[in-house]
């Protein structure tokens, strides 16, 4: 169960001595091995050669990844393409000044799009069936991992709620103040033990009764995609609705964006100026609607089918 009122100040990964393992990587691992499996057995069960299972993986590692962060880019932060061009691709600002920051900035609508034009290439080059038995299928793994970015998310503090005095509420210490600003705070030159001290020193309490409680929008997205997942592994292994094509990939879209939707309006605005942009809705509400109407008319149009398709 999750604690309540509770103060948010994790350490960024696991220290393996050679190097750090940041846990919003080892998220990813996690999905993308998960996901590896996953999608295994379901070639195995579809009869589909394994040898063809390993390009999969490369296409969907590449689409995801690249577009996420032309997604995020084009989406909530454009001004990159001019201020600072060569950050959109490198694990590095080089705005004010050069500095690593990893892979930061990805968005799940960019994510979807570079992944469906991703299975379209496969399933030309490889593949070589219907692209929608291909979807209806990677929906699983996709739906999988989408659990873990999310959790990814909350220990990176990123994508954080609303302010609010639920009992959901957390204190998100990182997000409230940024490594320059711990620093200066406690005067301690090293990032993470400055965080350390934020919150384990009694002298720096006031500090910590200045950060509001938020929502913790990531968990809440991710608690709802534990459902979407668990209804579309029943649907694929336990009725016959698989074999209607484009089913089982619209209602991946209409579940997964519904969540993405609702959740919304508990996250705060990820781009400041466009909440309640059109009638009332936030960019990433926007961008999810016209994945719900895609996968309404996938879920009519397969159910409108009056034979099973032959491949």
């Amino acid at each position: 169960m999750l604690p309540l009122k509770m103060t948010w100040n994790p350490s960024t990964g696991l220290d393996l001595g050679f190097f750090t393992l940041h846990y919003y990587s080892l998220m990813f691992v996690i999905a993308f091995s998960l996901g590896w499996y996953l999608m295994k057995k379901v070639y195995k069960n579809e009869g589909v050669d394994e040898e063809k299972l390993d390009p999969l993986f490369i296409y969907s590692v590449l689409a995801i990844l690249i577009g996420a962060r032309l997604g995020h880019v084009f989406f909530y932060q454009t001004e990159l393409l001019w201020q600072d061009p060569l950050s959109v691709f490198l694990p590095f600002r080089f705005v004010p000044e050069i500095e690593y920051t990893g892979f930061q900035g990805l968005a799940s609508h960019g994510a979807a799009i570079g992944m469906i034009f991703a299975m379209y290439l496969y399933n030309k080059k490889i593949l070589k069936k219907s692209v929608l038995w291909l979807l209806d299928r990677v929906i699983l793994p996709v739906s999988l991992g989408a659990i873990f970015v999310r959790i990814g998310n909350f220990f990176n503090s990123e994508m954080v709620g609303k302010v609010t005095d639920s009992n959901l509420g957390i204190k998100f210490v990182q997000d409230q103040y940024n490594k320059y600003e711990v620093q200066r705070l406690t005067g301690i030159p090293n990032e993470h033990k400055a965080y350390s001290a934020l919150t384990d020193d009694p002298q720096f309490a006031n500090y910590i009764a200045e950060i509001p409680y938020r929502f913790p929008g990531q968990l809440m997205e991710s608690f709802g995609y534990i459902f979407v997942f668990l209804i579309l592994m029943f649907v694929y292994w336990k009725t016959g609705l698989r074999k209607k094509e484009g089913f089982l990939f619209g209602l991946f879209l209409v579940l997964l964006w519904t969540v993405r939707f609702i959740v919304e309006y508990f996250k705060r605005a990820q781009v400041e100026g466009r909440e309640d942009w059109i009638f009332g809705f936030n960019t990433g509400q926007i961008l999810s609607i016209p994945f719900i109407l895609i996968g309404i008319f996938m879920i009519v149009r397969a159910l409108g089918q009056k034979k099973e398709p032959q491949y």
